[in-house]
């Protein structure tokens, strides 16, 4: 007579499965983690108890070191970056994934030397389960302490200089050169690109686009003239372009606040837009609808960035290898060119 075979032990997947939350969420309630709902706790106890799930002491160790907690941690050097509805927008994002795998966004901006050294810190003492990282600029201290990082760590867009294992980024290169082809295809043979900061990954891969679609027309690219993405920075670059290039027909700006500073100078100085000088944008902001007159821009999925940035760190907390994502942009024309 055969002895019955030992039953296999249900493991925490298939009690985070019946439970119907994450794995990260399931391990959380199991040991008692702050930041779990009421209802999703008591749905993973009825799983353990259908399933007679004993959880395993070293995991059950590891799993208590967990914070509940994801970071959002922008390189910056001016506390309002967090105002510019960029950022709003991808925190929004950030933040309703977040919701969903139960941990809550922790905002962080490394704007000095003592806020760098307690993000360092942050992120070698596994203050949070898990970080994003975005606005990085090339040799940015930040990207260097990743090295050091005991927790996942996301990047939104590619910093310049490095190549990191997990990002999620929009197509910057394509819609820098659709926005410029379009220019081109209506007749503007000169056109000028207002750049972001160049030691910012968007920022060359924008002027790449615009380069990219100027040459491919046989046309000489404009210098890269540098914009900050603010619109005082926009305004100051067109103020430079009219007093060096007067006829120029076409501007390509790297994001709509920089454009929107350009649509003021131009009209300061009598230029119609677009009869005069035809003006597109990117990122398809609230003030691209409100501009007069509306602004033609790139659309890129902000909300999504901020989404995906999280939902790819929820996948590394939980001990998946998910794989970098590239978001697309669109042309949305309105009347400025």
């Amino acid at each position: 007579m055969t002895e019955d075979a030992p039953r296999r032990q249900p493991t925490l997947d298939e009690v985070a499965e019946r439970a119907g939350v994450s794995r990260s969420v399931a391990s959380r309630a199991l040991n008692n983690v702050p930041h779990v709902s009421r209802a999703k706790r008591e749905a993973v106890e009825r799983a353990v108890r259908h399933l007679g799930y004993v959880p395993n002491p070293t995991a059950r160790a590891l799993a208590t070191r967990q914070t509940g907690a994801a970071a959002l941690i922008v390189s910056g050097e001016d506390p309002s970056i967090f105002a510019d509805p960029f950022f709003a927008r991808v925190i929004v994002g950030a933040s309703a994934a977040l919701e969903e795998a139960d941990l809550h966004l922790m905002l962080c901006l490394a704007a000095t030397e003592r806020a760098r050294k307690r993000v360092a810190e942050l992120l070698r003492s596994k203050g949070v389960d898990g970080a994003m990282l975005m606005a990085l600029r090339e040799d940015d201290p930040l990207a260097r302490m990743i090295d050091d990082a005991q927790i996942p760590v996301v990047f939104g867009g590619r910093p310049v200089g490095s190549a990191p294992r997990w990002y999620v980024d929009v197509d910057n290169v394509g819609g820098a050169r659709e926005a410029t082809e379009y220019l081109l295809s209506l007749g503007r043979r000169r056109v000028a690109a207002i750049c972001g900061r160049l030691d910012t990954g968007a920022g060359r891969a924008r002027y790449r686009g615009y380069r990219d679609a100027m040459l491919g027309a046989g046309l000489d690219p404009f210098p890269p003239r540098e914009g900050d993405f603010t619109e005082a920075g926009g305004a100051a670059a067109m103020a430079g372009l009219l007093m060096e290039h007067p006829d120029v027909g076409g501007v390509f700006a790297a994001n709509d606040n920089m454009a929107a500073g350009a649509m003021r100078i131009l009209r300061e100085a009598g230029r119609r837009v677009p009869a005069d000088v035809a003006v597109v944008g990117f990122d398809d902001l609230a003030v691209a609808r409100i501009a007069d007159p509306p602004l033609t821009t790139v659309h890129q999925p902000i909300e999504d960035l901020g989404r995906e940035m999280a939902r790819m760190l929820v996948a590394l907390v939980n001990g998946q290898d998910p794989t970098p994502l590239i978001l697309p942009t669109r042309l949305v024309s309105r009347a400025s060119a």
